[in-house]
C-alpha cells in the first residue's frame, strides 16, 4: 500500500463526512449529522442537500486539521459519485471537483456500495481483512444484499431485497411503534431489555437468496391495530418484548439467505457491513456461526458501520494505486450499479 494521503469525502445521505488516509491508515474521521430529520420521521432531501452545504466546508477543515495535513499534502481525493440522493451527492461531487482543480490533483469517484464493503481493508477495521472469495452481507436503511467479493473491484450481487431495505424496516415498524427516527439504533436498544421470543411475526418464502421486508412490516402493523383496540396502551406496556420479538425476526431472516448462500458456495469467509452491521443482534448471530459453523467472520468498527468517509477514502487509495481517475465532466448518479 503507497504513502499516498487521500481525502475522502462522503455526502450520500444526511451525513455529511471527510476522511484522510494515508496508505490503509486512517489519520482523522469526521461526520456532521442532521438532527433535523426526527421532525419528519425520515430524510427529508432538499434539507439534506442544504445541510451538506452548510456542513461541508468546516468538515473537511475540520479532518486535515485532526489530522495535521496540509492541503497542499494531498495526494487525490476521492468522493461519493452514488448510490443515493442525488441533491446530497451534488453538494459533495461539486467540493470534491473544485478542490480537486484549484490543488491540481486527481479526482477519484467511489461507489458508496462497494466502499461500505471494502471498509473492512482499512488498517484498523478488523485485525484481519478478508480474504478472496467471500461473502458480504450489505445491509442499510437503503440497501440490502448478499454481495460475492471476489476481488477489490470484482463484486456479483447474488441477492438483495424485492422491496424494504432491512434498516428500512427498522425504522418503518419504529414508526408504528411510535419511536424516533433512526428507529433501528433504539430498537436494538430496548431490545437487550426483552424476550425476543414473545411475538411471532410473518417471514418470507423466497426461493433464491433474496429478501423481502415489506411482509414483517405489514405483519407487524395488523398485529398492533388489533392489540391496540383490546388494550390502548398495549405498544407502551410491551414495548421491549415488541421490539425483542421484531428484531429477532428480522436478523433470523438476513441469517437464512446468508447461511444458505455459505453453505451452496462453501465459503466460510464471511463479513457483514453497512449501517445495520452496528445492530448487536447481528453481530451475535455472526459470532455463533463462527463457533456454529466455522466461518471465519469479519465485522468492522462500529465507527465504519454507518455511511463515513474513511470508507470512501480507502476505495480511493485502493483506485489511485491503480491508476484509476475521473474527470471532471463526472456527475453524481443517484443509481449506480456495484
Amino acid at each position: 500500500m503507497s504513502d499516498s494521503i487521500i481525502l475522502g469525502i462522503e455526502s450520500s445521505c444526511d451525513d455529511t463526512s471527510a476522511a484522510i488516509i494515508k496508505g490503509n491508515s486512517i489519520l482523522s474521521n469526521i461526520a456532521a449529522n442532521q438532527a433535523i430529520h426526527k421532525e419528519y420521521g425520515g430524510v427529508v432531501p432538499e434539507l439534506a442537500s442544504r445541510a451538506h452545504q452548510q456542513n461541508i466546508i468546516p468538515v473537511v477543515e475540520k479532518s486535515l486539521t485532526k489530522a495535521n495535513i496540509q492541503q497542499n499534502a494531498i495526494s487525490a481525493i476521492g468522493f461519493t459519485r452514488g448510490p443515493g440522493l442525488l441533491g446530497s451527492l451534488l453538494v459533495g461531487t461539486s467540493f470534491a471537483k473544485s478542490l480537486a482543480m484549484s490543488l491540481d490533483v486527481p479526482l477519484i469517484e467511489v461507489n458508496h456500495l462497494q466502499a461500505h464493503i471494502l471498509a473492512h481493508f482499512i488498517e484498523d477495521a478488523n485485525p484481519m481483512p478478508p480474504k478472496f472469495p467471500f461473502l458480504c452481507l450489505t445491509v442499510s436503511g437503503g440497501h440490502t444484499m448478499i454481495v460475492l467479493v471476489k476481488d477489490y473491484f470484482d463484486m456479483e450481487i447474488i441477492g438483495k431485497t424485492i422491496d424494504d431495505a432491512a434498516g428500512e424496516a427498522f425504522d418503518k415498524i419504529g414508526k408504528i411503534f411510535d419511536l424516533d427516527y433512526p428507529a433501528g439504533p433504539i430498537i436494538d436498544r430496548l431490545a437487550k431489555e426483552g424476550n425476543p421470543d414473545s411475538y411471532k411475526f410473518n417471514k418470507p418464502k423466497l426461493e433464491n437468496y433474496d429478501y423481502s421486508f415489506s411482509g414483517i412490516k405489514t405483519s407487524v402493523l395488523y398485529f398492533i391495530q388489533k392489540e391496540v383496540k383490546k388494550d390502548p396502551d398495549f405498544i407502551k406496556n410491551n414495548l421491549n418484548d415488541l421490539c425483542a420479538s421484531v428484531q429477532k425476526t428480522i436478523i433470523e431472516i438476513l441469517m437464512a439467505k446468508l447461511e444458505k448462500a455459505a453453505k451452496d458456495l462453501d465459503i466460510k469467509e464471511v463479513a457483514i457491513a453497512g449501517g445495520v452491521s452496528a445492530n448487536s443482534a447481528l453481530r451475535q448471530a455472526m459470532q455463533d456461526n463462527n463457533e456454529k459453523l466455522g466461518w471465519n467472520i469479519y465485522i468492522p468498527k462500529f465507527e465504519y458501520t454507518t455511511d463515513n468517509a474513511a470508507m470512501i477514502a480507502m476505495v480511493a487509495q485502493l483506485k489511485f494505486e491503480r491508476g484509476e481517475f475521473t474527470d471532471l465532466r463526472t456527475s453524481a448518479t443517484a443509481k449506480y450499479d456495484l
